[in-house]
């Protein structure tokens, strides 16, 4: 056989390979938003971080992240303390996709470009924590929804926050919601965003210098609810 006729031989078997593999990479992609949004159950949590009646989860993602801590002056006990910082939350959330972990959600922090009645006006300039969609770009944006009432519980101290020694769990309320730049709507209807299950992400326990920053790894599962139709 001639080189020129094994040439084209493979150029049909190398097309249907790609064509192959793209239809697999399509359903796949295409599975995982079906998947995510199936029937979630998120498990009994203290009253003080469950959502109010008439919101339900459809959602949950696996975190993989890190807290930002940065050093300043202890106003309390003198010296310098480690103190949390809002502006650096880094996580990437999972779900199990005929077996494997794939990426549906990026947390990080942006300025809230869409608010809504329960975002804080004027609108922080240092940002709020956010949760992006990897499919359509849809975006929630959270904050506690009461700064006078307590919506963390201690991890370790129920069983849906059984670490102890990690970041606390706890119950944000959507402050903005955005559609993806061509409408999609994944994370555009979320009302309260739910984090349980941490694991790792406490402060250090190390002396520090006044500006001084340090990134500490965690996990946890974030549960998205959105209101009852």
């Amino acid at each position: 056989m001639s080189n020129k006729l094994r040439q084209e031989t493979r150029k049909p078997a190398r097309v249907r390979g790609l064509l192959v593999a793209a239809l697999v990479l399509g359903c796949t992609f295409g599975a995982v938003p079906h998947a995510a949004a199936q029937t979630v159950t998120p498990p009994p949590t203290p009253d003080k971080i469950t959502p109010p009646e008439g919101n339900s989860a459809f959602l949950v993602g696996h975190a993989f992240g890190s807290q930002g801590y940065v050093c300043l002056p202890d106003q309390i006990n003198g010296g310098t303390s480690w103190t949390v910082n809002p502006a650096r939350p880094e996580a990437t959330l999972f779900v199990n996709v005929f077996g494997q972990p794939v990426q549906i959600i990026t947390h990080f922090a942006s300025i809230d470009a869409n608010p809504n009645g329960n975002a804080p006006n004027p609108v922080s300039l240092g940002g709020n924590a956010t949760w992006q969609s990897s499919f359509d770009s849809s975006k929630v944006w959270a904050a506690v929804p009461s700064p006078q009432k307590d919506h963390t519980i201690v991890a370790g101290s129920d069983a849906s926050c059984p670490n102890t020694g990690a970041i606390p769990c706890l119950l944000l309320q959507s402050i903005g919601n955005q559609r993806g730049p061509t409408g999609g709507k994944f994370l555009a209807e979320a009302t309260f965003v739910q984090r349980l299950n941490t694991r790792g992400g406490s402060a250090p326990t190390t002396a520090c210098t006044v500006g001084q920053t340090q990134l500490q790894g965690y996990t946890a599962d974030y549960f998205f609810y959105r209101a009852d139709q």
